[in-house]
């Protein structure tokens, strides 16, 4: 009995695990397209156009946040409004592909703003 309660134990510690890891976590960055990838690392009109004229093209949105860049699934949770502009996405991450649940427009960033 007690080798039961043990493994009873493991696994339901191992399933609280599982969830509290897969939960829904936040970036701010900025949609940029696969093809142009990191080049698109700061927000700006001349991004905005060349990222909707990638995923035009045939290229995905993708995220630059941090220096890294995340594939974003599914793409259609994406509003094209967003290429090239500084974004907050809600989702979880599995590998370098975040899945959506969210996406929504996200202020500037004011330079010398101290903090």
């Amino acid at each position: 009995m007690t080798k039961r309660k043990i493994v009873v134990s493991v696994l339901t510690i191992l399933a609280l695990a599982c969830l509290a890891w897969g939960a829904d976590k936040e970036w701010t960055g900025v949609i940029s397209d696969s093809k142009c990838g990191l080049k698109h690392s700061a927000a700006s009109d001349e991004a905005a156009a060349c990222v909707k004229s990638c995923v035009t093209g045939g290229a995905k949105y993708v995220l630059v946040s941090g220096g890294r860049l995340y594939q974003l699934e599914p793409q259609a949770k994406i509003d094209s409004k967003l290429a090239g502009r500084d974004a907050k996405v809600t989702g979880s991450l599995y590998g370098d592909t975040i899945r959506l649940t969210s996406v929504v427009a996200s202020p500037a960033k004011k330079k010398g703003a101290g903090s």
